[in-house]
């Protein structure tokens, strides 16, 4: 099992977290290769790494078993979109707030180490969306935590006609729509009042932003579903991005199209941890404030 370490490099405390870890490989000799930048930044911390270890981001990509990413969720998704459908198994180590993909805890180096190494640990598949429009010359889009088209810069309203596998759903009146997988359902989605969804949950969410409407309500439908979604603005430009991370501002009318991509992404969890711990931790889920 050969680990590869990447991180975000503006993320306080990413030197002391990463030394943890090769500190640990290093004493029991496990395999590993770093980013080259993050090994800069340990040298400087008294913290030596081998010449024969050191690797560009994207070698570290494509050489690991293992995909070690320290920073918070966005690097775990930035993480996910350079792994792509090669399948590398991504294990977050949480330098970020909430941290709902990358939930390993710096100090619970070097306990996991050794059942790293020896390949005990368990692996999630998480449903990838795919979104193709003939605004995007450059091909599909794939997002881990949700598609959203927006209305840009405008303080103006969007129309946003919905087709659910060929069939007119809805049209939402708003400042957009995000269609979002289970593990993005605790992201943007959630802040407006979309539904948790149990990551290995087959189904996508569709949920409107701010819709002008009350009964502008969000909708679950299975993952096997195609999503037609059709733009209407008077703005003059609308926004689509992928996690937040890939964007692109087209002209409407814009027609997308929204499915579930041909692979899935590959989370490494703890064995001895279920997502309810994770909500509870994270959202503070279940608690009332009067027992606090």
């Amino acid at each position: 099992m050969k680990l590869a370490i990447i991180g975000n490099l503006n993320k306080p405390g990413l030197q002391d977290a990463v030394a943890k870890l090769v500190r640990s490989l290093e004493g029991g000799k496990g395999d590993y290769v770093i980013d080259e930048h993050i090994a800069g930044l340990l040298l400087r911390a008294g913290v030596h790494v081998p010449d024969q270890r050191l690797r560009s981001r994207d070698q570290c990509v494509r050489e690991g078993d293992l995909l070690v990413a320290f920073g918070g969720d966005g690097t775990i998704l930035a993480a996910a979109r350079a792994v792509g459908s090669r399948g590398i198994p991504i294990l977050g180590v949480n330098l970020g707030k909430l941290g709902f993909l990358a939930e390993l805890s710096p100090d619970e180096f070097p306990a996991v180490t050794a059942d790293l190494m020896a390949g005990k640990f368990r692996v999630e598949e998480r449903l990838v969306l795919e979104a193709t429009s003939p605004a995007l010359p450059k091909g599909p889009i794939y997002a881990v935590n949700d598609i959203v088209v927006d209305k840009s810069r405008s303080s103006r309203l969007i129309d946003v006609h919905t087709h659910i596998d060929g069939a007119f759903a809805v049209t939402y009146r708003g400042d957009g729509l995000i269609v979002s997988t289970p593990t993005g359902s605790t992201g943007y989605a959630l802040s407006n009042n979309g539904p948790i969804v149990i990551p290995t949950c087959g189904v996508i969410g569709i949920t409107p932003i701010s819709p002008h409407t009350l009964n502008g309500r969000p909708i679950i439908v299975p993952d096997t579903s195609r999503i037609r979604i059709v733009v209407e603005s008077t703005s003059g430009e609308a926004l689509l991005s992928a996690d937040g991370q890939e964007e692109a501002l087209v002209n409407p009318p814009l027609e997308v199209f929204i499915a579930r991509a041909p692979f899935p992404i590959r989370v490494v969890k703890r064995g001895d941890r279920s997502y309810f711990d994770v909500l509870r931790a994270k959202l503070f889920w279940g608690a009332d404030a009067r027992t606090v």
